[in-house]
């Protein structure tokens, strides 16, 4: 058995881990704890992650109201859409949910494609 220090969230555990099979190895030498990952690690990750066009300035901003897969969209840029149409589908937890927009108006940025991930709150799509 193997004992490790993991830390998750701020909370240290000690855990036991059994190696089943394999080569046998010799016991490691214990080494000093590795410091924590300094705090902005986790901003310079999601500002990489940001889209790579950011949402035009003014008009209306259709975002995801929860992380999934882009499906399916269903209009494109110069696009003239009514309230309550259909502008996309995104499939989160295994269903897909129409996104509709709430204003009448035209399609003047798409920033997502199909088949890709969306987090809660990101913008999607800008209608002027």
């Amino acid at each position: 058995m193997k004992k490790f220090n993991i830390t998750v969230n701020g909370k240290s555990y000690e855990v036991e881990v059994e190696e089943i099979g394999g080569v046998p190895t010799a016991p490691a030498a214990p080494r000093a704890a590795r410091p924590a990952a300094p705090a902005a690690a986790p901003a310079a990750a999601k500002a990489a992650a940001a889209p790579k066009t950011a949402p035009a300035a003014g008009g209306t901003q259709i975002t995801a109201p929860m992380p999934g897969t882009i499906f399916d969209l269903k209009v494109s840029e110069g696009d003239t859409v009514s309230a309550g149409d259909v502008v996309l589908v995104l499939e989160a937890m295994k269903m897909e949910n129409e996104i509709s927009t709430p204003v009448d108006g035209t399609i003047t940025q798409i920033l997502v494609k199909t088949g890709e991930s969306v987090n809660g709150g990101d913008v999607m799509i800008v209608i002027g």
